[in-house]
């Protein structure tokens, strides 16, 4: 074949994946302006069904998270008719569980919004559920545990066993106390029972006003104990037992939703960065090797779930029975 064969054959491949190329990206600008066209007129939002209650799903240790603050900001910005917050949750540090508050407030302000207690919403889990006007929950979930807790591990004993003393200068007595390392000063003692006490109040005060107690209902639930939902309901805590369905048919009555809508997932994103360590390990070698149930059953031995809470600073609204021996 003579070289000007090559150089006609070569043009016309080169033609061929031009054109190619130019009617793919022509089929892609056509498919993006209709999935915006979906997304942002009502026409398109019938014709495609991407109107739909959202399901917001909080579980787990509750801590501070911008990316969840933005995400529930977005989602009060959406075509969402309603939003549904599930809550399973023992709590986590008192300033996250205030700012996913903070968060599902304004979100309410947009969007009907009702919380669904899926097993546990307790402590720093209510906190984030009192956000609601209404909160449904099962006969047998467990709800409240309202109060504040400072813990701090203490190891003057082991220190003097093995020999070892610290030794620190600073600029008053107060200073980084208590800091494990020596006997709790009376004085240091006081200063974090007052901490822990205003945040108590915070606390009681959000309970008392958001649910409509008054002093003697706020005392039979504000003793850190949890309820079952069917307790909880009589003492005011939750306001109707049920489970998503009845939420849905709450929102359907009291807040005019089309009772035809669908319910969909709304992802928060959590972050890699949010998982422990051990949790990343377990669950990424066991899913690879397809033992997804030993991980399971890893996460459920307490220990990862013990990194976890070591993990959480500051003060805590936090439930967790006691280990059985």
């Amino acid at each position: 074949m003579s070289i000007e064969s090559d150089v006609i054959v070569d043009r016309r491949r080169l033609r061929s994946k031009l054109t190619f190329w130019r009617v793919a990206s022509a089929a892609i600008a056509i498919a993006a302006f209709i999935a915006v066209a979906a997304y942002a007129t009502p026409w398109g939002r019938k014709l495609t069904g991407a109107v739909a209650i959202q399901r917001v799903n909080i579980e787990g240790l509750i801590r501070s998270d911008q990316n969840r603050v933005e995400a529930l900001e977005r989602l009060g910005k959406s075509n969402a008719p309603a939003v549904i917050v599930h809550i399973n949750s023992p709590g986590g540090t008192t300033a996250g569980s205030e700012q996913l508050y903070d968060a599902l407030m304004r979100l309410k302000a947009k969007k009907p919004m009702v919380v669904v207690v899926e097993g546990l919403c307790a402590s720093g889990g209510y906190i984030a559920a009192l956000a609601s006007d209404h909160i449904v929950a099962q006969q047998t979930a467990l709800v409240g545990s309202i109060g504040v807790l400072f813990q701090y591990p203490n190891f003057t004993d082991l220190l003097k066993t093995v020999g070892i003393k610290v030794e620190e200068v600073k600029s008053s007595p107060l200073k980084a106390a208590p800091n494990g390392y020596e006997p709790t000063s009376p004085e240091a003692r006081a200063a974090i029972d007052a901490l822990v006490k205003d945040s108590y109040a915070w606390f009681r005060g959000l309970v008392q006003s958001r649910r409509g107690m008054d002093d003697a209902q706020l005392e039979k639930v504000a003793d850190g104990r949890v309820f079952t939902g069917r307790q909880a309901i009589d003492l005011k805590l939750i306001d109707q037992l049920g489970d998503e369905k009845t939420a849905i048919a709450w929102l359907v009555a009291e807040k005019k939703v089309a009772p035809d809508l669908p319910v969909r997932d709304f992802k928060l994103s959590p972050r890699f960065g949010d998982l422990t360590f051990l949790r990343t390990a377990a669950f990424v070698t066991f899913d690879a090797l397809g033992l997804n149930g030993i991980a399971r059953q890893v996460e459920q031995t307490g220990v990862v779930r013990a990194a976890d809470r070591l993990g959480l600073d500051g003060m805590l609204a936090l439930w967790q029975p006691a280990p059985s021996n």
